[in-house]
């Protein structure tokens, strides 16, 4: 039986953005999930979330994910605080000193360093991959991608998008002379360098060469 495919095509615009703010607003059952970014920190046992811009703090459930290793091996290495964008259910708790709390479904991206709420691209960035050895990275909006990797300058692309059974995306390119796949898989994925968690593991085939990394959505995508 075919499988039935969907294919969008894009061609590059600037990226320009911030992060999202939960506003504890009554949202309908169907979006009751709420994505948010912000600092991640840890205290006598309890993550905390303090969103971007938001003078709150959000005691963290770990739901079915593994924040909560996740976040005490990355903590352990000497960082008092790391970057989280994630995914959950907002409610009240009786944890003390909590605004609420947030039940975890997903965790799209925790790290102790790089990208965070200072990033103005974020809410037009569509998703980002990156690898090591050789260092490379493919920075995609709505509106095109962005190549970079060893010894070569950025590189703006258009490209096409094949989203594939289990969640599986493909993105394409051929122009300027380059062949460009990334190949992307929803599955737990932690930076060989940075030790950073992202949600989606990446294949990057350029021009036939196989390079490998991790991948996660940015403010333009959710699912």
């Amino acid at each position: 039986m075919p499988i039935s495919r969907k294919f969008l095509v894009f061609t590059l615009l600037p990226l320009f953005a911030s992060c999202a703010v939960y506003t504890g607003k009554t949202v309908p059952p169907e979006k009751a999930e709420t994505r948010l970014q912000g600092e991640l920190t840890r205290e006598n046992g309890q993550l905390w979330l303090k969103p971007c811009q938001d003078p709150r703090r959000f005691a963290v459930m770990e739901g079915n994910t593994t924040i909560t290793q996740d976040a005490s091996e990355l903590l352990g290495t000497g960082h008092s605080a790391l970057f989280a964008d994630l995914r959950g259910a907002m409610g009240s708790t009786q944890v003390s000193g909590a605004d609420g709390a947030m039940q975890v479904s997903r965790v799209y991206r925790l790290q102790p360093e790089g990208h965070g709420c200072d990033d103005p691209n974020f809410k037009r960035t569509v998703l980002r991959a990156s690898g090591q050895e050789p260092l490379w990275s493919v920075n995609v909006s709505n509106k095109g991608m962005v190549l970079s990797g060893p010894d070569r300058e950025p590189l703006a692309l258009p490209y096409m998008e094949e989203q594939l059974p289990e969640g599986r995306i493909n993105l394409t390119s051929e122009a300027n002379g380059e062949r460009v796949e990334l190949w992307l898989a929803p599955q737990r994925c932690v930076d060989s360098m940075s030790g950073a968690v992202q949600h989606m593991s990446a294949q990057l085939r350029l021009n036939g060469k196989l390079m490998r990394g991790c991948a996660s959505f940015g403010g333009a995508r959710n699912d």
